[in-house]
């Protein structure tokens, strides 16, 4: 059976760049080996798996290595496909059922908005591997209980940080999330993704980072919104609010292309 493929850039307004994901749109439940094996294929940061239930949509990601539990911008990238396919046409929100509970979406003007969780973080003492690994000043670390958020002293240090990534990969957390304040009034705050033990060494815009950052930044500025950059090489926007215990991340997607795998495995 065939099934399609679309290639969508996420967090931008333009293509090639922001962070790519790639969408596969199922008829029913597929075999993980199978979608962790076209994920590897495909071999970018994420690919979403999703297919039509009668409460929602079941919604999975994949990184080339391993399936994740939380993806911000392969979440917004299916959002978009379901926008170009009408879907929000007469119903105002897209349910998503995930290894992370009921995630949603839903159009506010030209963004997508998405309902998250908050994942406040608590400081903690950085592991020496940490501080060697990055070979900056760090101001404060902080974790989730899967990602580390260290905070350096600039928008400058962030943005010129250069990780030793196989001394990155032997620390135990699913991501290391490096953020400052912005040096500019353009944005709030910035920051950099690393994940080299999901088989990628810098995400370019990773949307459930945003769900530590956010709650983080918030507090720290006093702010119940923020507009926040990721400044990877391709770079992206992500505009944060703060709902109680949840958090919306927004931000824009385009299509870039699309294809077809003609080999699809039903689940066992």
């Amino acid at each position: 059976m065939t099934v399609p493929i679309i290639h969508v850039d996420t967090f931008v307004e333009e293509g090639f760049r922001g962070n790519a994901a790639a969408v596969c749109i199922l008829p029913g439940p597929a075999d993980p080996s199978w979608m962790q094996s076209l994920a590897h294929e495909m071999n970018v940061s994420e690919t979403a798996f999703f297919y039509h239930k009668t409460t929602g949509f079941n919604l999975r990601w994949f990184s080339p290595l391993i399936e994740v539990d939380l993806c911000g911008h392969g979440t917004l990238a299916v959002a978009h496909v379901l926008r170009q396919q009408g879907y929000f046409t007469d119903r105002p929100t897209a349910q998503f059922l995930t290894r992370s509970g009921l995630l949603t979406a839903q159009l506010q003007d030209e963004l997508i908005e998405l309902d998250f969780p908050s994942l406040p973080q608590r400081e903690t003492a950085p592991p020496l591997e940490l501080r060697e690994a990055l070979g900056a000043p760090l101001k404060y670390v902080g974790t989730d209980g899967d990602d580390y958020l260290v905070e350096l002293h600039s928008e400058d240090a962030v943005r010129s940080l250069r990780p030793e990534f196989n001394l990155l990969s032997t620390i135990p957390a699913r991501a290391i999330i490096v953020t400052s304040v912005a040096s500019s009034t353009e944005y709030d705050v910035v920051s950099r993704v690393f994940a080299p033990r999901l088989g990628i060494d810098e995400d370019p815009v990773t949307g459930s980072a945003h769900c530590c950052l956010g709650p983080f930044w918030m507090a720290k500025l006093r702010k119940k919104e923020l507009i926040a950059y990721q400044a990877s090489a391709r770079g992206g926007v992500l505009r944060l609010r703060l709902n109680g215990e949840r958090l919306s991340l927004s931000g824009k997607a385009v299509t870039v292309g699309s294809s077809t795998v003609e080999s699809f495995s039903t689940t066992r």
